[in-house]
């Protein structure tokens, strides 16, 4: 069911890193990013796709992992992930990518979930050295990057409490929590000004 995929998909950030993913699995994710939707059907996205130990070492370091989590420094080896999709937009294509990438991502993420996968999509990313280190093209804007493997943390989704807290964070037996609102807190009555019930 849809909806179990799409609470599942919980961002990882730690991965069992010697269970490898290989290049079939990634194109087969590419391809569900094929079949989603792109503004104006201009289809200006391309992707690189890397899951071999050596290549992933030399994009690592171009990340940052976690923003909410200050004092962590991203996975330790043997946790950082098996594999890595990055997300580009051909500028020869389209001049702006508007959501596409994000919508790709998202179908990239749901398939991984599906094949008991998990993901991280980042887009905290030292684009120049990244494209220096692994020869981009300038025609090519570097807008996301997925992180793929198998999960090595549990994550969990909390009820946003009432102070409105909604930074994430890791208990004592290191599962990451996610504050979520709550659906009544989503919905907008159509009518009704700010402020009204």
């Amino acid at each position: 069911m849809l909806r179990d995929i799409v609470v599942k998909n919980r961002t990882c950030r730690r991965f069992q890193e010697t269970e490898s993913i290989d290049i079939d699995s990634l194109k087969e994710l590419v391809e569900l990013a094929r079949y989603s939707a792109s503004g104006g059907n201009v289809q200006p996205l391309k992707f690189m796709l890397a899951c071999d130990p050596e290549t992933n070492r030399r994009i690592f370091p171009h990340l940052r992992w976690a923003a909410g989590l200050p004092e962590w420094d991203g996975p330790e080896e043997g946790e950082r992930p098996a594999a890595y999709i990055i997300i580009l937009g051909d500028k020869d294509i389209a001049a702006g990518f508007g959501v596409d990438h994000g919508i790709a991502a998202q179908s990239i993420l749901l398939g991984a979930v599906e094949k008991g996968l998990a993901g991280c999509m980042l887009g905290s990313i030292q684009r120049n050295p990244l494209r220096k280190e692994l020869g981009i093209a300038e025609r090519f804007e570097i807008l996301l990057i997925v992180a793929l493997g198998t999960p090595a943390e549990k994550a969990v989704i909390d009820d946003l409490e009432q102070d409105g807290d909604t930074r994430y964070w890791r208990d004592s037996d290191g599962a990451h929590h996610v504050p979520k609102r709550k659906l009544d807190e989503l919905i907008v009555d159509v009518g009704k000004s700010e402020g009204q019930k």
